[in-house]
């Protein structure tokens, strides 16, 4: 069975900083490509960043671009999300996953983002 399991979230006041890691298994994670995926109350699923199994390719949604920064460490199965300078808007429970796999998810860390 596909696990993954994400922390690192908590409340965090605008301009700060947060890294989330996820842990997954049940999968051959070296050859996956992954991401992270986020929803904000009352909104949809959305995509946030995407990084190759190799990690030479990266994606990152518009809004987040130049705060974000997604990596991996393929030894120890674990996606990891540099979150800087975060807003209000980056407000929503945050899940990883295998690209493209949008039901394929763990339970979350919530990100809020207040003063």
């Amino acid at each position: 069975d596909v696990r993954l399991f994400e922390s690192g979230g908590g409340l965090v006041q605008p301009g700060g900083s947060l890294t989330l890691s996820c842990v997954a298994s049940g999968f051959s994670f070296s050859t996956a490509s992954m991401w992270w995926i986020r929803q904000a109350p009352g909104k949809a699923l959305d995509w946030v960043a995407i990084i190759s199994n190799d990690t030479s390719d990266t994606y990152y949604k518009a809004s987040v671009k130049g705060r974000f920064t997604i990596s991996r460490d393929n030894a120890k199965n674990t996606l990891y999300l540099q979150m800087n300078n975060l807003q209000t808007d980056d407000t929503a429970v945050y899940y990883c996953g295998r690209r493209s796999f949008w039901n394929e998810r763990g339970e979350g860390t919530q990100v809020t983002v207040s003063s």
